[in-house]
């Protein structure tokens, strides 16, 4: 077995150095936070998802896995994953810094031989310029670039069944090494060079971004001709073309700056180069004016926010995770008090403590303690356990008795037979 290093150890590295321990192989991980290394010694991991903490536990017990505030500690493996998350400014743009550094580090400290396989998301030609800059350290090192292809929530099944992984690389023996190594995960080796890599995980994000935008805009036309978006999107996901998987939910747009950062590199690459390929930069503008359209419609089903009373159902950007990282529905939340309403938050799982927003709200300890006097309750997050609430003991509760489910998640009659009015999406 080869002993696997993993540089950066939040979502991603922690993914990293569980599968890869499950799998058999001696892990080591570092970072140079010493909360989160130590935190994890005792298998916490620094966000939740689910199987993480157990699996992580399970390897430490096993002794395939540990963690180490010290580079260093990864000096006699074979592979080493740079996995930080890569920051994405407020702007979209990736910010590549730690990137840069680890690479930089790891030059000097790596055995002859290894290879560092980045799984962080890099801008195109990124990889291609850290090659040149490992091997200035060391002749023998070698880079590789398999994009992570995880789902907050998911993560874990995620990479242990991807049904595809994408290996980019620029020399034939680095190639058959990653091959080896990932052999033991099922599904398709697609190899390309470094760029073709990289800009196929620009292009999976932007096509899925591209989705989600028609979606919406979809969406708003059913709204003006009295069609319904959700038997459209069944219709169209009838066409094997399409097929049932599309990205065609309608809602509130995407977040979390996974998308948006992929978008961002292409519009700016296509900007430098003088090119006509506008289609990113315009996706991007229309995602970010979606939060402005659900407050907008929020205000015209209330008839204005000032005073409103509006409680969310949802802060995180998706279920399943607990982070607050650029999210969505807390920007919606900051839109909503500027336009006068006084909001409240309700999220099963999210870490409040870690927002560093602007949004001014109340985090309600249940939802019965949130929809208390409220004029609406505004669904942003459609975690399960929102389906299966008493809307009846709810419609008690609140002032004005008003659903806006902004997912289409709902059970729209059972909502109304609660004594509730609903509103949704298209």
């Amino acid at each position: 077995m080869s002993k696997i290093g993993i540089i950066g150890l939040w979502h991603l590295g922690c993914v990293l150095s569980a599968v890869w321990s499950r799998l058999g192989h001696q892990v080591v991980g570092y970072d140079s936070d010493e909360g989160v290394v130590s935190n994890l010694k005792r298998g916490e991991p620094p966000l939740f998802e689910p199987e993480l903490a157990e699996t992580l536990i399970d390897s430490v017990e096993k002794g395939l896995l540990s963690y180490s505030l010290e580079l260093e500690a990864l000096a006699d493996c074979d592979f080493v994953f740079l996995s930080y998350d890569t920051p994405v400014l407020d702007d979209d743009y990736s910010d590549t810094t730690i990137l840069r550094e680890a690479v930089d580090a790891a030059g000097v400290m790596l055995k002859d031989g290894a290879v560092l396989i980045v799984s962080s998301q890099s801008p195109v030609g990124f990889c291609s310029e850290m090659r040149i800059l490992l091997k200035e350290k060391n002749e023998t090192l070698e880079l590789a670039y398999s994009p992570e292809n995880l789902r907050l929530g998911e993560a874990i099944d995620c990479y242990l069944d991807p049904g595809r992984i994408i290996l980019g690389s620029a020399d034939a023996t680095t190639e058959k090494l990653c091959r080896d190594l990932f052999s033991k995960i099922p599904g398709e080796i697609i190899s390309v060079n470094l760029e073709s890599a990289e800009i196929i995980k620009h292009g999976i994000n932007s096509f899925l971004s591209t989705s989600i935008v028609f979606a919406n805009h979809l969406a708003d036309i059913c709204e003006m001709s009295g069609a319904c978006i959700d038997d459209v999107v069944r219709g169209m996901k009838s066409d094997p073309r399409i097929g049932e998987k599309a990205y065609l939910s309608a809602g509130i747009g995407f977040s979390g700056g996974t998308l948006g950062r992929d978008l961002k590199i292409l519009e700016v690459l296509n900007r430098d180069a003088g090119g006509d390929a506008e289609l990113f930069g315009s996706i991007h503008a229309w995602n970010i004016a979606r939060k402005d359209a659900i407050v907008k419609r929020a205000a015209s089903i209330l008839d204005g926010l000032d005073g409103r009373k509006i409680l969310l159902f949802g802060a995180t950007y998706k279920p399943g995770t607990s982070t607050l990282r650029r999210s969505l529905p807390l920007e919606i939340a900051a839109l909503l008090g500027q336009g006068g309403a006084k909001v409240a938050v309700y999220d099963p799982k999210a870490d409040f403590n870690s927002y560093e927003g602007n949004a001014v709200f109340e985090v309600a300890a249940s939802i019965e303690a949130g929809a208390e006097s409220a004029d609406m309750i505004l669904l942003l997050t459609d975690w399960p356990e929102f389906r299966d609430q008493d809307w009846s003991i709810t419609a008690v509760l609140m002032k004005t008795p008003v659903i806006f489910d902004a997912r289409n998640f709902l059970d729209e009659q059972g909502v109304k037979d609660a004594g509730l009015d609903y509103y949704s999406i298209g």
